[in-house]
């Protein structure tokens, strides 16, 4: 018997003392998606231009070996997913369109486009979900897109959206896997403006026109994202909280929060369960701000935690869809995601490790005491060792080896390159 598993007899019987089956509890964890975002091997750079990110999209750093084009992003994901344990999906923009070398316009692209990612996912066995891109292009110069004063600019990003929801939908077809298609806009003034509600209802239009178009619900699932503010839109964001909370409430839409998208003193773990009881469906964005949308890479964290335990607790996990956020460019861009992506499935192990029927059990009559002392004592578990057993079953490096297989990577593919 191995010392892995020596730890993890004692760990099991550890967590069945206060009434949790470890073996169930993984086995739980194997049905639980995470969407990897793509976004993340190339510092939100796409394939379509060489232009510089707009949009409040900020990507900082310069550590070598960036993906260059779709191949070299294929092989890194591949590397990334090798080293990570659970289900995943992937998490495509529009900006990453293969399109052979011509010029198709966002508004013009198909799922033809998407063949290569497509016939990608097939291999792996993953979903895929997708984004329209409303940002880092000329159309979007000035900072606003579906709610555009200029009736033609509107005009252009709801073909585009409608293209993007046509592409989805092939691909939830192709995979026989539903798709989640989120729409962000990132629509707003730097500074207070006179009218406030002139751009929201031309952002209602305009989605109201992009999904008058009847899509294959069982292909493709529509998500809308709120933010509070972002670079060039510090004062006014036309899609915020409140806008599209309503919209997916009155259109039975999904509704997306990204937990680096409200004030800094909001988490979202706190919002999952008010949501749930008027939406059927959320999105999760899992990212990590400091002190503002800075997108870095997801640690281990209290909040990251809640959230898992919000997920798991209030038996949400079908109505849940797990993707991640975050782009860094100062460090080892595989390595951030296998980071951030372990982190995510290790706080929701921990989470199907609670004994959460006790909890309640506890709370409902009253008794704070045990609650507390449960809740704490949970802290000192042995959950590593429940960790280290899940890695091994699934066929990942236990610990900090999969490192060495990044950094040989990194030595042998990404130095490499220029």
């Amino acid at each position: 018997m191995s010392t892995i598993t020596q730890a993890y007899q004692q760990a099991k019987e550890c967590y069945a003392s206060i009434g949790v089956d470890t073996d169930k509890a993984m086995e739980k964890l194997k049905h639980i998606a995470v969407s990897l975002h793509c976004w993340q091997g190339d510092d939100v750079s796409g394939f379509e231009n060489d232009s510089a990110l707009s949009g409040g999209i900020q990507a900082t750093g310069n550590y070598p070996g960036k993906a260059r084009n779709a191949d070299e992003l294929r092989a890194d994901l591949d590397k990334a997913v090798s080293l990570i344990p659970g289900p995943l999906r992937l998490n495509l923009h529009s900006i990453y369109a293969e399109t052979g070398g011509r010029k198709i316009e966002r508004n013009e692209l198909q799922p033809e486009h998407f063949s290569a990612w497509i016939d990608w996912a097939k291999q792996k066995h993953m979903g895929l979900d997708f984004n329209p891109s409303f940002f880092s292009h000329p159309k979007a110069s000035d900072g606003f897109t579906l709610s555009h004063i200029d009736q033609g600019i509107r005009n252009y990003w709801i073909e585009h959206g409608i293209a993007s929801r046509k592409i989805a939908e092939a691909m939830g077809r192709a995979l026989d896997n539903t798709c989640i298609t989120n729409f962000w806009v990132p629509d707003g003034y730097k500074d207070i403006p006179a009218d406030r509600l002139a751009p929201r209802m031309r952002l209602k239009d305009s989605l109201d026109k992009i999904f008058a178009v009847d899509i294959d619900q069982s292909c493709n699932r529509d998500a809308v994202e709120c933010k509070l503010f972002g670079i060039g839109s510090e004062s006014y964001v036309v899609g915020s909280h409140e806008f599209y909370m309503g919209y997916a409430m009155a259109n039975k839409k999904l509704l997306c929060l990204d937990a680096g998208h409200f004030h800094p003193t909001e988490v979202i773990s706190d919002k999952i369960s008010s949501a749930l009881i008027w939406v059927d469906e959320i999105l999760l964005h899992v990212s990590r701000g400091v002190r503002w949308d800075s997108d870095h890479v997801v640690t281990l964290s209290d909040e990251l935690r809640a959230i898992a335990e919000e997920i798991v607790r209030g038996d949400f996990v079908d109505r849940v869809h797990i993707g991640l956020d975050f782009f860094d460019a100062s460090i080892n861009r595989i390595a951030a995601w296998v980071i951030g992506t372990r982190n995510m499935y290790k706080a929701l192990l921990m989470a199907v490790l609670e004994p959460s029927g006790k909890l309640r059990e506890f709370e409902n009559a009253g008794d704070f005491t045990s609650r507390l002392v449960f809740l704490e004592e949970l802290k000192s578990m042995p959950f590593a060792a429940v960790w280290d057993y899940f890695c091994e079953q699934q066929g990942v490096p236990v610990g900090t080896k999969w490192l060495d297989e990044v950094k040989a990577y990194e030595k042998s593919v990404l130095a490499v390159r220029k």
